[in-house]
Formats: structure tokens, C-alpha cells, sequence
């Protein structure tokens, strides 16, 4: 009985170990979970990420090809119990930072994943420089884990691909200025790559939105931070902009200076106004004074016009009366 009991306290132990401290877990608060039963993932009915804001970035084909099951997800905490058939994935939800030239496939690629070579629409051969901040996105972690054999590979090369088309197709807004023969000099897309950073990172962020509904991973920001264009062309395009910059001063110069002009003639046209019209407000005033004397009589108007007289030749020291014939 004692050898009996031993081997069935060893077994009892065995399962104990094998089937109940093994299939206790936690997670981190940088983590999410998704548990599988004999490796189909739990969800949540028959909702899909169609049913999800996210989806409003797909186009209407995409949301035929992306269409994901929702997943009931574990957050953070613990501890949780499973099943031996039961099999526990978890996904850090913490958002990371990559270089934009570097491939998880071939690590010597753009040489070690420093530089992203890319051909404006000029034809020139370029390198960018800068980052790419993502995260896993858990509203749509089946994709992540099982829509897509390695989805920040896969991202990646999407991200490479959408910023290749856009800097071989980049176009800077036309102003005013750069849409005369001056403003045509600036027409160098390097320069136009430069001048625009900001607007082509955000540009990137827009069209990087459907990475979400696509491969459950959210593409933060994307930080292009350089642009280097062939050696042999640098002091060329160095040239253009100086000689860009010195005609825009120029131009901006004429303009103040026109500007100026302007404002001063506008404001001797004021004052030429204001002294004309004073001039003429005493004539004014005297025409409708005397137009109110006629009223009371023509007797009225005379008596005025000769005090009026008496009043002048008071003033005069000398009077020259004409002789009447």
C-alpha cells in the first residue's frame, strides 16, 4: 500500500506541476493576450474589424480582403489559468522605433540599415534618412498574429514602398510666386523634398493609416529627417538655391518698396483731400448764410452786403471807389 500510495502521490504531483502551475499566466501592463483552443482564436461572435472605426481607412476592395474576426483579448493582469490545449499568445502593445532603412530579411541591405535609397522624379538617386514609431495595434491583434507570417516585416516593406512612390511623384504646392519664370528655378524635386519635410511626413502618416485595419499595427509618426542627394550633384543644387534665394530677396525687396510707395501715395491723396475740404467748408458755410438772408427780403441781403463793405474799408488804408459815368 505504501509503494501505491507513492506512485500515486508522484503522479498527483506530476499533474499538479505539468497541467496546473504551468497553466497559470500573467500579463504585463505592456501587454495584451489572445488565447487559442485548439489553435482556433476565442472571439467575440461574429463581430469583424469592419465593425470597427478603424476600418474607415480601407477602401472599399480592401475591406473585402481585410476583413479580420474580432478576438477576445486578456489585458493586463493575472494570474490566468488555461488549459493544456489551450495555447496563450502575447503581443507587447508599447510603442517602438525603427529606422526607416532597415530590413529585417537582409541586415547589409541599405547599407546596414542606415540609408533608404529612393529615385526622385527628377531621376535622381537619393538617400533618406529618419524613424518610424509603431505599435501593435489591440484592436486587431488577429491580424498581427495570424493575418500576416511577419507583420512588422511586412509593414516595413509597405512603409518602403508607399514613401518610394510618393518621393518619385512629389510635388510642392505652387504659390503665387513659384508659378512665374522665377519661382520656376526652384523646380528641382530634391529641393522641393527639403523645403517640404514636414508636409511629406505627414503625408506618410495619412496614407500609413490603413496599416491598422490592414496588419493590426499602427504607424505613429514617420520622422524623415535627411535627404541626401548624389555627391556630384550637391554643389549644383547648392548653387540653385542660392541663386533662388538671392532672387527672392531681391523680388521681396521690390515688393516692400512698392508696398511703401503705396501707402504714401494713399496718404498724400488723404491729406490733399482733408485741405481741399477745408477750403471749401467756409465757402459753403457763406452760401447757405447768405441763402437764408435772401429769405427775409432782397432789403436784407443789400443792408449785409453793405456792412459787409463798411467793414472791409475800415480795414483798408487805402479804397479806390470807380468813377460811375
Amino acid at each position: 500500500m505504501t509503494y501505491t500510495h507513492g506512485i500515486l502521490a508522484g503522479l498527483l504531483a506530476w499533474f499538479v506541476v505539468r497541467f496546473v502551475l504551468t497553466s497559470l499566466f500573467t500579463v504585463d501592463p505592456n501587454e495584451r493576450a489572445v488565447k487559442t483552443v485548439l489553435g482556433k482564436a476565442q472571439r467575440v461572435g461574429d463581430a469583424t474589424t469592419l465593425d470597427q472605426p478603424l476600418a474607415e481607412q480601407l477602401s472599399p476592395d480592401e475591406r473585402e480582403r481585410y476583413s479580420y474576426p474580432q478576438v477576445r483579448v486578456i489585458g493586463p493582469g493575472g494570474p490566468y489559468f488555461k488549459w493544456p490545449w489551450e495555447q496563450v499568445y502575447k503581443v507587447s502593445v508599447a510603442t517602438d522605433t525603427v529606422n526607416m532603412a532597415k530590413d529585417f530579411e537582409d541586415r547589409t541591405a541599405n547599407a546596414n540599415g542606415t540609408i533608404l535609397q529612393a529615385v526622385t522624379k527628377d531621376q535622381l538617386d537619393t538617400g533618406l534618412e529618419g524613424q518610424i514609431r509603431y505599435r501593435v495595434s489591440d484592436a486587431n491583434l488577429y491580424a498581427y498574429l495570424f493575418g500576416v507570417k511577419k507583420p512588422v516585416t511586412h509593414v516595413m516593406a509597405y512603409f518602403v514602398a508607399v514613401l518610394r512612390e510618393r518621393i518619385a511623384n512629389f510635388e510642392a504646392p505652387r504659390t503665387a510666386l513659384a508659378q512665374d519664370d522665377v519661382g520656376a528655378m526652384a523646380g528641382i524635386s530634391i529641393n522641393d523634398i527639403r523645403k517640404h519635410m514636414r508636409m511629406l511626413n505627414e503625408t506618410m502618416e495619412q496614407e500609413c493609416k490603413s496599416a491598422e485595419a490592414r496588419y493590426g499595427v499602427i504607424l505613429d509618426a514617420s520622422l524623415i529627417t535627411g535627404i541626401e542627394p548624389p555627391g556630384d550633384v550637391e554643389p549644383a543644387l547648392a548653387a540653385i538655391n542660392t541663386a533662388h534665394n538671392q532672387v527672392s530677396s531681391d523680388i521681396s525687396l521690390a515688393h516692400a518698396g512698392a508696398d511703401q510707395r503705396i501707402v504714401q501715395s494713399r496718404r498724400a491723396v488723404e491729406i490733399e483731400t482733408l485741405k481741399a475740404q477745408a477750403e471749401v467748408s467756409p465757402l459753403i458755410a457763406l452760401a447757405e448764410q447768405l441763402s437764408s438772408l435772401k429769405k427775409n427780403g432782397n432789403g436784407v441781403l443789400g443792408s449785409y452786403l453793405r456792412n459787409v463793405r463798411l467793414g472791409l474799408y475800415s480795414k483798408s488804408q487805402t479804397v479806390i471807389i470807380p468813377d460811375k459815368q
